[in-house]
């Protein structure tokens, strides 16, 4: 496995003595400090914190799958893999290719490689769609894991408990059940077009009143071929 971590990514001192007790290094170099500070202050807590626990607890799961990656690129890509859902940075499409598009452009205006801003891109827009990034790079497998424990608590007992506590120590949950489905609701309300086939249509369901599926089976049966 390749090992692509930037040689000065080190561990943030502004989190010492609770990240680092891990030994999960948060790139620290100029790149991921202004990524951190953009996500910060356009997301809003909820996001932020949300998404740097995405990438510690993508990290740890890194390592216990022994992964080599690129920490700098990994943490980059978790900050922004939620910024579609934020308002100012939506369009009509899926937020997932809105945050990919945001990261790409961030990455290569800071001149990042065209091949590592793919990465980083690939790794948001597949980020709702399990069962394939795990078969894909590092990093783009590393997002999702990092998601899907943080929001679905798969893979929960991977981890120990004194590292889930460490990372909820550095980036709190406030009551986040609630509060990431009602940003899920919120970013996603005006373009129900772009839940067909994935899992945000089970957010509309039940949070938007009157809204109504579009069926797999409906839309073959009713297409305007004769069989």
């Amino acid at each position: 496995m390749r090992d692509s971590r930037p040689a000065d990514a080190c561990p943030s001192t502004a989190r010492a003595g609770i990240v680092d007790v891990m030994t999960i290094d948060v790139p620290d170099t100029a790149l991921a400090r202004e990524a951190a500070e953009y996500v910060r202050d356009t997301a809003g807590p909820l996001l932020y914190d949300h998404s740097a626990r995405v990438y510690l607890f993508g990290a740890l799961q890194g390592r216990r799958r022994g992964l080599g990656f690129d920490a700098e690129l990994l943490y980059v890509a978790a900050l922004f893999h939620d910024l579609g859902l934020v308002a100012g940075h939506r369009t009509d499409r899926r937020f997932e290719l809105d945050g990919a598009d945001e990261a790409r452009h961030f990455l290569l205006g800071h001149g990042v490689d065209a091949e590592r801003a793919r990465v980083a891109w690939t790794a948001i827009a597949l980020h709702t769609t399990p069962g394939i990034p795990e078969h894909m790079e590092p990093e783009v497998a590393l997002v999702t894991a990092g998601v899907e424990y943080d929001v679905l608590g798969i893979g929960y007992h991977d981890l120990p408990a004194d590292a889930r506590a460490a990372v909820v120590a550095a980036h709190p949950r406030p009551d986040f059940k609630r509060r990431i489905l009602a940003a899920f609701t919120d970013g996603i309300r005006d373009r129900p077009d772009t839940a067909f086939g994935n899992v945000k249509a089970d957010v509309l369901a039940r949070f938007v009143p009157g809204f109504v599926r579009t069926d797999f089976v409906t839309t073959i049966l009713d297409s305007p071929w004769e069989d």
